[in-house]
């Protein structure tokens, strides 16, 4: 695929975190506040260091340690673009938070499937969930074999839950339930997350079909939350920022408008205050919402039934 190439950023960014070419750093370094785990080559998987990835471009705009050259390069290529994407990443996982601990303590959730996990970061689902019950069970899904083992070395659960960790795509909704069904019960309410992951889906993939998909297999009083790009907000920038993004990486992002990503929710029932910036969503009292380009909700499975 042809690229366009964006001006060479590398020599301005701190020194990549060591790969499988260097010297191993010491697991024990995988508890440091920065979440940091060597990015070794892990048995049977192989990867290109000078091939972007999105989970990678991500941590660094969360202020992460994991990403090499190649990562660093689109994500200032996007930030010159449009810089509030640093503020829009951090909200998203602010809105992680704020999404679990409302299903854990409000909702009374005790299960959590979480698609899309990318590089562990702090407030992580598990976290959150278990502090408000520490018998929360979560299973972790990427399709990244690197990500995966980043998430097995630092994501580990209370000895009363339990976290389990899957290798799979989420163009694969009937496979995911029942992979996750070793850990979760599927007869119970589950709180499913689809964070920052929908808009890597163009429309022949039908994310909304997707979203259904996963709708039906859950118990009522379940609930799903997504959070999704948009360029509502600043169209000009956030277009020509998704454009700089998609001609430099091989995963290609889409935005989409307050009206396609509210229809991703299909039939579900939205809880109040709706389709939002992520930033909006139930924030406390007292704190004022940081301009973002993600818009989020969280939707029910009805108790009278599955829809």
């Amino acid at each position: 695929m042809t690229t366009r190439q964006g001006p060479d950023l590398a020599s301005a960014q701190p020194a990549a975190t060591p790969g499988w070419w260097d010297e191993p750093s010491p697991l024990a370094d995988a508890g440091s506040p920065g979440w940091s785990l060597s990015l070794r080559e892990p048995p049977g998987v192989r990867f290109d260091p000078s091939i972007p990835h999105p989970a990678r471009v991500y941590d660094y705009w969360l202020g992460g340690k994991d990403h090499f050259p190649a990562d660093r390069k689109v994500a200032e290529e996007v930030i010159r673009h449009r810089p509030q994407v640093v503020t829009g990443a951090r909200a998203n996982r602010a809105f992680l938070a704020r999404a679990v601990r409302y299903l854990a303590a409000e909702r009374g959730i005790r299960q959590f499937l979480d698609i899309g996990t990318g590089l562990p970061a702090a407030n992580a689902t598990h976290q959150v969930a278990q502090h408000i019950a520490p018998g929360a069970r979560v299973v972790y899904v990427d399709n990244d074999p690197l990500v995966l083992v980043h998430a097995r070395a630092l994501l580990t659960s209370t000895p009363e839950g339990a976290c389990d960790y899957l290798d799979a795509d989420l163009r694969d909704p009937a496979g995911i339930l029942t992979r996750a069904a070793r850990t979760l019960d599927f007869t119970q309410p589950v709180g499913v997350l689809l964070l920052a992951v929908l808009h890597f889906l163009d429309d022949t993939a039908d994310p909304a079909g997707i979203v259904a998909a996963l709708a039906a297999g859950l118990a009522p009083g379940s609930c799903l939350a997504i959070s999704h790009l948009t360029a509502d907000v600043a169209p000009e920038q956030v277009t020509a920022a998704a454009d700089a993004y998609n001609a430099l990486t091989p995963v290609q992002v889409i935005p989409r408008t307050h009206a396609q990503v509210t229809a991703l929710f299909g039939g579900l029932t939205l809880v109040a205050p709706g389709v939002v910036l992520v930033s909006e969503w139930r924030m406390p009292a007292g704190e004022a919402a940081r301009p973002c380009d993600l818009y989020g909700g969280v939707a029910c499975v009805s108790r009278r039934g599955r829809r």
